[in-house]
């Protein structure tokens, strides 16, 4: 079987990211997700902290609404002022990806992964949602917080998610295009999603099972 990349988009309480290591379990592969910093810190030198930091601080910044850095690949040279910047942190765990997806099979989590591994060969893109109910709940049992700010949460992480995708890839990040597979995991397990992404993956890229 050839190299292959499993790239899920989520949005928050849909159970992604059980289904993420569902997934990569039952293909033997790795799941990639914050784990990612730390492979982007050990390539650019930069120390995981910078990464996680930034991780935190884009969460809250508003240069999401007001501009635009469509990734095209390329990273900042360590002498450049802006090396440590944001945009070069995004850069690296794209770079990142790239390499991962020429030499091994992965799941990976987020990070506009879809977008920056768009030219490579025997990549499944998939979106993965639920109801606003069932997404609430979730949150609720995860986090031991009540109803209320469980929504507030959710409105937040996927408000911040939409920006991110925007802003990095120019896209909407909840246009089906996007996509090769839209999944609704409001009345399935956990087991029953990683199974039907798995099916469709196996039936997309033709593999012998």
């Amino acid at each position: 079987m050839e190299n292959f990349v499993i790239a899920i988009t989520r949005t928050s309480g849909s159970g992604a990211t059980s289904i993420g290591r569902i997934l990569a379990k039952n293909l033997g592969v790795e799941l990639y997700d914050r784990n990612l910093l730390r492979l982007a810190s050990d390539d650019s030198g930069i120390s995981q902290e910078l990464f996680a930091r930034a991780d935190e601080d884009q969460k809250q910044s508003l240069l999401f609404r007001v501009s635009q850095k469509v990734y095209k690949g390329g990273v900042i040279p360590p002498e450049r002022e802006d090396f440590t910047s944001n945009n070069n942190l995004f850069n690296y765990q794209a770079k990142v990806l790239q390499e991962l997806a020429d030499v091994s099979s992965y799941v990976v989590i987020g990070r506009a992964a879809d977008y920056v591994l768009r030219d490579k060969p025997n990549l499944v893109r998939v979106f993965i949602y639920a109801s606003r109910e069932k997404c609430i709940e979730k949150e609720m049992n995860r986090q031991k917080i009540d109803w209320k700010r469980a929504d507030r949460f959710i409105s937040k992480t996927d408000k911040y998610r939409r920006d991110y995708y925007r802003y990095f890839t120019g896209q909407e990040w909840e246009n089906m295009r996007n996509y090769d597979l839209c999944i609704n995991t409001t009345a399935l397990t956990f087991e029953q999603a990683a199974k039907a992404i798995e099916d469709f993956a196996a039936n997309m890229l033709g593999w012998n099972r």
